[in-house]
């Protein structure tokens, strides 16, 4: 993937990274948490703005701040770091919102040629995973990292 993107920083687990979004609305701390679900083989990936208050993930915020391709390339980047340690996890991406969910679609669209190279891409329908088709809305989105 040969994007920019911004720097991050993780745990030794690779479970929980952070990185600085910067554009015209300033200088904003981001959050990207891999949590594990009720099945040991999926993860929740869990993304949006660190409140500087408190600390805790705001995945409603609406940052606006004219980057999100390279906010999406950074997603993708620590999804790609998080399946390199956890090469056996699957990671499952819903957005907070319907309108987010559609932004992930697109991201993954974006950078699909990379992705399908390198991962299992499926779309969640209702209840049902199907292979990804690039274009197609779905209510949420698993990858699993192919092993070489």
């Amino acid at each position: 993937m040969n994007v920019d993107r911004y720097q991050l920083k993780s745990e030794e687990e690779l479970t929980r990274f952070e990185f600085i979004s910067e554009g015209p609305r300033g200088v904003i701390r981001k959050l990207i948490e891999f949590q594990q679900t009720t099945d040991a083989d999926i993860f929740n990936l869990a993304f949006g703005d660190k409140n500087p208050a408190t600390g805790q993930m705001d995945d409603l915020a609406v940052s606006d701040n004219g980057d999100t391709e390279k906010v999406l390339a950074t997603v993708v980047a620590a999804v790609y770091a998080f399946l390199e340690a956890h090469s056996s996890s699957f990671v499952y991406a819903q957005g907070s919102t319907k309108a987010r969910t559609r932004l992930y679609r697109m991201g993954i669209n974006r950078f699909y040629d990379d992705m399908r190279r390198d991962f299992y891409l499926y779309g969640r329908v209702g209840e049902d995973f199907l292979e990804f088709e690039p274009g197609k809305p779905y209510d949420g989105f698993l990858a699993q990292r192919k092993l070489s």
